[in-house]
């Protein structure tokens, strides 16, 4: 069967559509070609996948062939069966037939012949050319065709139409076109079953000797290419899917040892998208093929299909994979290959694989679009630094930025191992020489500000040793000659382009070994090692017979050619980077691209790369990378006189990990910053100094002031230069951490600042304040003519450290300036009440908080009804809080019983002045009282309550209050007013009641006395002065026995004195004199009560002992009411009506008032002939219609009547209160009830109404 291969190759590539089979029996072909091609392709087919689901495919290309043609019948029984899928797959027969007779003897038996190969799919087309005018003609067409209908057509499958040459059927070519489908479909099902079948057998003999993959080759890619042809394209990709994977178990058994291949002129051209770049008969050895060439053919398969699937995106995926995997089989064999045959094939390869999948790519989703660019960023990134490594063999490695990234790829990627490194070729001196000059010449570019680092390496290890180890014969040589005078380093990491020595150094070895270098001028029996200019003279004629294609050999001809290729792979790694998910390596990459227009001289577009780079390497935190980046940035910003980013990067610089430069080079970056700050700077503007330059309140609690109240704010400030540099203006921003409308005050500092290296305290004039908390905002200031911002907050470190940065979060306050009432509090001493009318001291409690009172002036204002007693001085003292512990009081008395706690017990007495008391030294900073001399003044005399009708007197009554405006401060600037209430109060509250009626008419009255105050009230005498109409028994002053007295009443305790009164028997002498409505009760009284605590003895008469108080009176007025034995009045409840009330029923209630005799003449008013009633009833209850208050006539006379009637309505059913008839003007003791009302009464619901009734 791989004797076929070379056919099959060419089948493969002269067929690729589906055949459709025409065998024309009565010679219609060239009449109905036209019709039949102009359907082709086929718009929408149904086919039958691998897996037999049915599959649409669009646009199905298909040919049809006359079985006459010779292209069907030269082919023999065996090539039929193994190249199938270039077989017909269906057979259309072409018939017409206008008589029976003739159908019966002539075409039904040709047909039956034609038919009768089962492994066809046919179908019969009858032509009909009978002329729709000629009836007779289509009726026999018409008989005909059903004929062929009955003889060749079944219930299971219509395999006959009729096509009307003169006027076709609407939908023939519907008919036509599925019948085409349904046989196609069947001959596909049957071939890939065959496919499949063959296919098996061969896997089965998988391990066997006999097994041929060749064979196994042809059946399987005759199988996808069928499913290519059937535009199946996913089942032909999983069929080469499954062949790669048969092919890599193969060639990877022992056992056999076979070619490689790629040793050709051309393999080192990536064939990974050109499937016919070699015949396949030229990679077939023995069994199988050569790895080199059928795996790329494989690939290059797939990809075909992929595009055809329009999924460029798998195409670049595969590939990068592939071409990794591929790498590292070409590193196996690399000793077999032409010298660097594995870089040229990578990056021919991925090349090849952007350019085809760029072109192929539209726009789709944009996750697989970033994707997409990601993986065409990773290829030209793979190119690009194989690109660099073949440019490093000839020399070209000093072009190359040795920056980070550069090294990483570099010094990782190891050097070309060939067997034999390869020689100088002849004539190659002058080359030497070049190659020589530019080493001598190279001179490593001294960065800006004198940095001098190490150079980072671009190889793995030293060039020169790799070269002589790899050489045929390798002898020792000449040390000396070999490495041309210069050290050598024994570290393999280091560069080749830093072991060079001084000019002056390397003039006499280079001489000398020009001299030696000449291929005709050096004979020796021992080979001499290899000078390093000698090494890329050699690499560059290998790479040079390595390299076929033109444009990447032109790329190594110069390095301008060689700038503008690494150019041209770098910006295309760094664009797609840029559209891709992997923005930062595309930024990375930016920075080679800077790095390439600085070289050039095109600072502008350096900059801007560079500025990119150092942002990401900021933000991402590396600092490392930052430190190589950065003074490149500040050079370019130097040459464009960019001073503001001059200065900026400057500033960077000085903000890195100090370990990254030396002192010398930080030096340096200041005196840059210096020198522009003291220039003239043509558009000066802020420098951000956030990261050199940070600050930080003091530690510990933040300073405390009061409203208006200047002060000093101390700061600490870290300095990140490495010298002292002066600021000469420094200022920094408060702002209010929970009021924005206060906006940002500055602080800012009278003289000159020298900042010294770390730590800084500097204290700065504090402004008065609005009352809030504040926290440090901004610190600015300037240098030279240099303003200077920073926003950047340190924590605060340990008092010793001197290099403390870190950033503080939260920001801490730094100020608190408190409201006037948080610097003072003035209270007064007792809640309790004093007494009212008579002098007493009220304490003041002045409490300072955390401030002084030094020349406090309190004014005191007092409001109506109060007033000082100013004859009497203000007393001033020392305030101990009495609620401290008991232990801290135990501790203080013992203290003082030893003597070794002195107590500084102060006491002022000070005048009044327009109401103003200034405050004594010592009152400074210590809670003092105040006792002011105030008495209460109260005109009313106090009336005492009775049991039956008690009084409530009102708190507010007796309150008065005190105004205090307190003046303190530096100049007084600070005001804290209050206004205290002060409660005053009788000694007694005094209520009475009749305790027993004797039968002689002698009354028992007991007057009952209440404490109202916190002190010990002493009664030394009471008398009852009685209101006409009462006297005393027995003609007595009114005084209850003396042996009561004296009467000790506790605080808030009772006490209660009898009289004994009776009713005085009245005549006309002395109803003609001036009556007393009101009895008065006299009292005369002590009191020992504390200051401190509440009421106490009168400022006047107050004294330290006992014997020397003087007795108060106390008088309240008593109502007796005389009883009132018969009534005046009689007021009686009417009967409602016998039918009772209901809701809603308007009915009339009625009282009968009846005088039963005159009013006294004491309580007869101007008009006695005229009633004030009023009726009052629940307004949700009952709704009155009537005059409810008013007045009515009646007669003076004994036994006069009067009627008052009111129309009510009941609202609510159920027992309700009924409402009431009430005469105000007329004391309740005067009016009899009879009859008396009802209490309750019972209202009815309302009546049914008919109008509401439904009727059963």
């Amino acid at each position: 069967m791989a004797n076929f291969l070379a056919q099959f190759h060419t089948i493969k590539n002269s067929c690729d559509h589906l055949v459709i089979a025409v065998e024309d029996v009565s010679d219609l072909w060239p009449i109905v070609k036209s019709g039949f091609e102009e359907q082709l392709p086929f718009k929408r087919a149904s086919l039958n996948n691998k897996t037999r689901n049915s599959v649409f495919v669009e646009n199905l290309t298909s040919e049809f062939i006359l079985t006459t043609d010779s292209r069907l019948r030269s082919r023999f029984p065996l090539e039929q069966s193994l190249f199938s899928f270039r077989e017909p797959y269906a057979t259309v027969v072409l018939v017409t037939c206008e008589d029976l007779d003739e159908f019966k003897t002539i075409l039904k038996p040709r047909l039956k012949l034609i038919v009768q190969n089962d492994e066809r799919e046919w179908f019969i087309v009858f032509v009909s050319k009978a002329h729709p005018n000629n009836d007779q003609a289509s009726k026999l067409a018409k008989k005909v065709y059903a004929k062929l209908e009955v003889e060749f057509s079944s219930k299971k499958r219509e395999r006959c139409c009729k096509l009307d040459i003169h006027c076709p059927e609407a939908n023939f070519w519907e008919d036509l076109e599925s019948k085409i489908m349904e046989s196609i479909r069947n001959t596909l099902d049957r071939r890939v079953q065959f496919y499949e079948d063959e296919i098996r057998k061969l896997s089965e003999q998988r391990l066997m000797p006999v097994w041929n993959f060749c064979n196994f080759f042809i059946l399987k890619e005759s199988l996808a290419f069928m499913f290519e042809m059937a535009h199946l394209f996913e089942d032909a990709l999983r069929e080469y899917d499954e062949l790669e994977l048969c092919y890599l178990e193969t060639v990877n058994m022992t056992g056999k040892l076979r070619d490689f291949g790629g040793v050709d002129r051309g393999d080192d051209q990536a064939a990974l998208l050109n499937p016919g770049n070699k015949p396949l008969t030229q990679i077939v050895q023995d069994d199988s093929f050569r790895e080199f060439e059928f795996r790329q053919y494989l690939f290059a398969c797939q990809s075909k299909l992929l595009f055809k699937l329009n999924r460029p995106f798998e195409v670049a995926s595969r590939g990068y994979s592939f071409i990794i995997s591929f790498s590292k089989a070409l590193a196996l064999r690399e000793n077999i290959l032409s010298f660097c045959m594995r870089e040229v094939w990578v990056i021919t390869a991925c090349l090849s694989l952007i350019n085809a999948t760029a072109s192929h790519y539209n726009d789709g989703i944009p996750d697989i679009e970033k994707e997409f660019y990601r993986l065409k960023g990773d290829l030209y990134s793979l190119c690009r630094v194989k690109f660099m490594r073949l440019a490093y063999l000839i020399g070209y490695g000093t072009e190359i930025e040795r920056s980070p990234v550069n090294s990483a790829l570099l010094s990782m990627l190891p050097w070309p191992k060939p067997a034999v490194w390869p020689s100088i070729p002849p004539d190659a001196s002058s080359k030497v020489l070049v190659k020589e000059k530019m080493i001598f010449q190279e001179t490593p570019r001294v960065k800006h500000f004198g940095i001098q680092n190490k150079p980072l390496p671009l190889e793995p290890s030293l060039l020169l040793r790799e070269a002589n180890r790899r050489r045929a014969s390798l002898s020792a040589g000449n040390l000396v000659e070999m490495f041309e005078g210069r050290p050598i380093f024994s570290d393999g990491s280091g560069s080749d382009a830093s072991i060079k020595m001084s000019p002056s150094q390397k003039v006499r070895p280079s001489s000398v070994s020009r001299t030696n270098s000449s291929p005709g001028g050096f004979e020796s029996s021992i080979d001499r090692p290899m000078r390093l200019a000698e090494i890329y003279v050699a690499a560059e004629h290998a790479l040079q017979q390595t390299i076929s294609n033109p444009d990447l050999g032109k790329s190594f001809s110069s390095l301008e050619e060689f700038e503008k290729k690494y150019l041209e792979l770098t910006k295309g790694a760094a664009d797609n980077y840029h559209h891709s998910w992997w923005k930062r390596h595309g930024v990375v990459l930016d920075g080679e691209i800077a790095a390439v227009c600085f070289k050039h001289g095109n600072f502008d577009l350096a900059a801007k790369s560079y500025e990119k780079v150092c942002a990401l390497y900021a933000g991402e935190g590396w600092q490392d990378l930052l430190a190589d980046v950065l003074p490149n940035l500040a050079e370019c910003q130097k040459i464009l006189n960019d001073q503001a980013g001059y200065l900026s990067s400057c500033v960077r610089l000085l903000s890195l990990d100090k370990g990254l430069f030396s002192t010398k080079e930080r030096e340096a970056f200041q005196s840059e910053v210096v020198r522009l700050a003291h220039s003239e700077m043509k558009d000066p503007v802020p420098l951000d100094v956030s990261s050199l330059i940070t600050f930080s309140g003091n530690p510990g609690p933040p300073l405390e002031l009061c409203d208006g109240d200047p002060g000093t704010l101390s700061v600490n400030i870290w300095s990140g230069f490495p010298d002292d540099i002066t600021l000469d203006s420094l200022s920094l921003t408060l702002m209010a951490t929970f009021n924005g409308d206060e906006g940002v005050k500055a602080l800012r500092s009278s003289s000159a600042t020298v900042l010294k290296p770390g730590r800084n305290i500097i204290t700065l004039p504090l402004p008065r304040q609005k009352p809030g908390s504040y926290v440090l905002g901004v610190l600015t200031g300037q240098i030279g003519h240099l303003r200077f911002r920073s926003h950047s907050f340190s924590k605060g470190g340990p008092a010793d450290s001197d290099d403390f940065m870190i950033y503080e979060k939260p920001t801490r306050p730094v100020l608190k300036v408190f409201k006037p009432r948080a610097l003072v509090d003035l209270a007064a001493t007792i809640s309790s009440a004093l007494l009212i009318n008579e002098p007493q001291w009220v304490g003041i409690i002045v409490r300072p908080i955390d401030y002084s009172l030094k020349g406090a002036i309190l004014q005191i204002d007092t409001g109506p009804g109060l007033k000082i007693e100013e004859s009497h001085v203000i007393e001033m003292e020392n305030y101990v809080d009495v609620s401290q512990s008991a232990a801290d009081m135990a501790k203080s008395d013992a203290a003082q019983r030893d003597g070794s706690l002195a107590v500084d017990k102060n006491f002022d007495q000070l005048r009044l002045h327009d109401g103003r008391i200034e405050f004594p030294n010592w009152a400074n900073n210590v809670t003092s009282i105040l006792w002011i001399p105030i008495c209460a003044i109260s005109d009313r005399l106090t009336r005492g309550s009775s049991s039956v009708s008690p009084l409530r007197q009102s708190i507010v009554d007796g309150m008065r209050t005190i105004a205090l405006k307190l003046e303190f401060g530096a100049s007084h600037n600070q005001i804290f007013e209050r206004t205290l209430a002060v409660h005053f109060t009788d000694p007694f509250h005094v209520s009475t009641r009749i305790t027993d009626k004797c039968n002689d008419g002698t009354l028992l009255l007991q007057v009952i006395l209440q404490s109202e105050v916190k002190a010990t009230l002493t009664i030394n005498d009471a008398w009852l002065d009685l209101q006409d109409g009462f006297v005393h028994t027995r003609k007595s002053d009114g005084r209850p026995t003396s042996g009561f007295f004296p009467l000790v009443i506790s605080p808030h305790s009772r006490a209660a004195i009898l009289f004994s009164i009776c009713l005085e028997m009245s005549n006309a002498e002395d109803e003609a004199k001036a009556l007393q409505p009101e009895s008065i009760l006299n009292i005369r009284y002590g009191i020992s009560g504390d200051r401190t605590i509440g009421a106490h003895p009168p400022v006047a008469v107050e004294s330290p002992g006992p014997e020397g108080r003087q007795e108060l009176i106390f008088r309240s007025s008593l109502v007796l009411q005389r009883p009132v034995l018969d009534p005046c009045l009689a007021v009686g409840f009417l009967p409602l009506p016998s039918g009772g009330l209901r809701v809603g029923q308007l009915v009339s209630m009625k009282w009968r008032i009846e005088r039963l005799k005159d009013f006294e003449e004491n309580e007869v008013s101007k008009h006695n002939d005229e009633v004030l009633y009023a009726v009052s009833a629940n307004s949700d209850n009952w709704m009155l219609a009537g005059r409810k208050r008013g007045h009515v006539s009646l007669s003076t006379e004994q036994g006069s009547r009067i009627v008052i009637s009111i129309l009510c309505v009941s609202l609510v059913a159920g027992y309700v209160r009924p409402p009431q008839l009430g005469l105000p003007d007329v004391d309740e003791a005067n009016i009899s009830c009879n009859p008396a009302g009802p209490h309750l009464v019972c209202v009815l619901p309302p009546a049914l109404s008919s109008s509401f009734c439904i009727p059963a």
